[in-house]
């Protein structure tokens, strides 16, 4: 049993040449617990093909777990980049172009109705792939008696599609940035071109060649019992943790794959999906992205805050990639970041980010239902 418990600890708790920056984000990971932000939480640092720092912080509350090699974490909006490289994997083979217009793939969408001060309209822009991509469509997130995307409401993506397609946008496409489920209307797309399932062509484009075979949209029963992570709640009158408290089942006979919110992963899983895009698109030797395809998802194609009407205020100094944040203004952020890294975070409180120059990522994962940029801001600072 010591050995057992040695040999997680190696695992869990590689600190290498463990110095005053590795305690520095140590620090970090115990007081997102003592100042009841999260519960037991994990970070991992990687950089020029070797781990700098992984370690699992246990919180030892009751209701809490320890987390483990096998751990499993709700990606929720972290599926969107995952997403966005699978649409990415199909340009590189030239089976999708980016201004081709939605209704060429899904043809439920034609005619959309747009909002205006007047009522709606019928929307005169023509909807592209590029705008799903960039949250530049005019879909928002639909919260309320819609509450879409949901496997509570739909279990394919097909009734999905249909529900959306009921729904107004909120502006003319490709006018202005509106962070919204277009993820989950892309895995859509790729149903539509493939033919397969779109959870089937992660696997074969992503996480099979990336080894990612803990990465899904359900959990088992007994996943659910003895690995899925519990969420810390600090809401007013409400403060512990529980089993669940979302909108997804997560539950195997599901097949409403939404590609903005639907994942589930382990540390050691998102880590290799991590790795490809800090080494330009390749893992372990192999060409899974092309470097030019990374080169789009980082572009620029909405401004930041306050330039940006509806862009997020929290991340001063960043413009909007593909579903992706991208630091244009160093100085603004104040944490000490490379210009150019570029990541994205889940509601949940899982968050990572990529630095190019520094050949480097991080990546943090919790589950706690209050979702903070903080959260990443003060790791980088950490890191940084």
């Amino acid at each position: 049993m010591m050995k057992i418990f040695l040999s997680l600890f190696v695992v869990f708790s590689i600190r290498l040449g463990l110095g005053a920056d590795y305690e520095a984000i140590e620090a970090f990971q115990k007081a997102l617990i003592d100042e009841e932000i999260t519960g037991s939480n994990v970070a991992m640092v990687f950089q020029d093909g070797k781990t700098l720092y992984h370690h699992a912080q246990n919180s030892g509350k009751p209701g809490d777990k320890n987390i483990g090699p096998d751990t499993i974490f709700p990606l929720f909006s972290m599926s969107k980049p995952v997403t966005t490289v699978a649409i990415m994997t199909l340009f590189d083979q030239g089976r999708i172009d980016l201004n081709d217009p939605v209704v060429k793939h899904l043809p439920e969408l034609r005619n959309p109705q747009c909002s205006g001060p007047a009522g709606n309209y019928d929307c005169v822009n023509e909807m592209k792939i590029v705008h799903l991509l960039s949250h530049r469509s005019g879909y928002s997130y639909y919260i309320g008696s819609h509450q879409l995307p949901s496997t509570k409401k739909h279990d394919n993506l097909e009734d999905f599609v249909d529900a959306v397609a009921t729904l107004p946008l909120e502006f003319e496409p490709g006018t202005a940035y509106q962070y919204g489920l277009n993820q989950a209307l892309l895995g859509c797309v790729i149903e539509s071109i493939t033919g397969m399932s779109f959870y089937e062509y992660l696997k074969e484009s992503l996480f099979d060649p990336l080894e990612m075979d803990r990465t899904k949209f359900y959990v088992t029963d007994e996943e659910r019992a003895e690995l899925f992570q519990p969420v810390f709640v600090n809401s007013g009158h409400l403060k512990g943790f529980t089993s669940n408290l979302s909108w997804f089942t997560f539950n195997e006979d599901n097949h409403a794959y939404f590609g903005d919110v639907g994942l589930v992963s382990t540390l050691a899983d998102y880590s290799k999906f991590c790795q490809m895009l800090v080494n330009g698109g390749r893992y372990k030797g192999q060409r899974v992205l092309s470097e030019k395809s990374i080169d789009l998802m980082t572009r620029k194609y909405s401004e930041g805050y306050p330039n940006e009407e509806r862009g997020e205020p929290e991340l001063a100094g960043f413009y909007r990639g593909m579903s992706l944040f991208v630091l244009e203004d160093p100085a603004a952020d104040g944490t000490g970041s490379s210009k150019g890294i570029y990541g994205w975070g889940g509601a949940a409180n899982t968050h990572f980010w990529i630095d190019p120059e520094k050949n480097l990522f991080g990546l943090f994962m919790t589950r706690a239902r209050d979702f903070s940029w903080d959260v990443p801001k003060r790791f980088r600072k950490a890191v940084y």
